[in-house]
């Protein structure tokens, strides 16, 4: 076979190899299958890129409730799983009824809240390119947080953590973090309720084998609870991109985490550095690197198991 084929074999047999390892492990990851299905429909030209309110978006929003929404012990906070918001984008529009989509579960031991989130949202469609394409389909940014978000709100709804923890699809993201915004200026809970907010925005690529987690130079409380998790893991995960005065390489308001920042909330950013098909209607499903992928979301999963843990204290009880 020619060496494309074979490439093509080998990245499908690690596949079918992976799905069967996670079934029969320790029940420490989240569901391979589901996952890539997720990233894959979310990101489908059938959605144009997810702008919000767009037809899209609206599909977008219907496939995530209906899956978010079927898993085991799974509650509302807001009306139908949704937030609703209204806002005016740095294009003057006025954009009425954009939608958060907000899953809870139960803590077993505490009433304080772990927020998990994720944006949901693109940029729709544009220009062209080369190839004549012109949706931006967003497979990385960020199908890919919001596949990983899913596939977490399953597995915490059949194993109950800890403390509460809250799913949260956000909208409008890219118009300027305007569903995180919106969120904690809306919260169900006093903020003070707030544990940790954990955001996923780019997670299925890196030729480093390499997930960063920023946010620890702000809450240097989280640093050795990440470390002895993720000690010798594949992907490597980093601590950085975290320093005050490093303009654009210090990610602390670069994504929906900057809502929970400026309100003074610990948040912790899980993502990978930019890529050649970074906002490009190239950032497509095709490109997004599976086995690095369903490896860095099982590390999220194994560092938000050990905060969990770690952060719990008799008094939150």
């Amino acid at each position: 076979m020619d060496h494309q084929i074979q490439f093509q074999f080998k990245n499908i047999l690690f596949f079918i190899l992976y799905c069967f390892y996670s079934t029969i492990s320790n029940g420490q990851s989240v569901d391979a299958n589901k996952l890539i299905k997720h990233i894959e429909y979310l990101s489908s030209d059938e959605l144009a890129g997810r702008k919000p309110l767009s037809e899209g978006s609206l599909a977008a929003r219907k496939y995530i409730l209906d899956e978010v929404t079927a898993y085991e012990n799974v509650q509302a906070l807001y009306p139908d799983f949704m937030q609703l918001f209204s806002f005016t984008g740095r294009d003057l529009k006025k954009y009425e009824d954009a939608a958060n989509l907000v899953a809870f579960i139960p803590g077993s031991n505490s009433r304080k809240v772990i927020v998990i989130t994720a944006h949901y949202d693109h940029v729709g469609t544009g220009r062209p390119n080369a190839n004549g394409d012109s949706i931006f389909n967003g497979a990385d940014d960020n199908a890919s947080g919001t596949a990983a978000m899913m596939t977490l709100a399953e597995y915490f709804s059949k194993n109950r953590p800890l403390h509460s923890m809250m799913f949260v699809a956000l909208d409008a993201e890219e118009l300027g973090l305007k569903g995180a915004k919106a969120l904690v200026d809306d919260f169900p809970y006093p903020l003070e309720q707030i544990v940790l907010n954990v955001n996923m925005d780019m997670l299925s690529r890196s030729d480093k084998n390499e997930l960063y987690a920023s946010g620890t130079y702000h809450n240097p409380q989280f640093k050795p609870i990440l470390e002895k998790a993720a000690a010798g893991s594949n992907p490597k995960l980093i601590l950085g991109h975290d320093t005050p005065g490093s303009g654009r390489e210090d990610w602390t308001k670069s994504s929906d985490h900057g809502a929970f920042f400026d309100k003074k909330i610990p948040h912790l950013y899980f993502g990978v550095e930019d890529h050649k098909d970074y906002h490009k209607p190239s950032d497509e499903f095709k490109n997004i690197q599976q086995e690095f992928y369903i490896k860095a979301v099982n590390l999220v999963l194994k560092c938000i198991l050990a905060l969990d843990k770690d952060l719990f204290t008799e008094n939150e009880k």
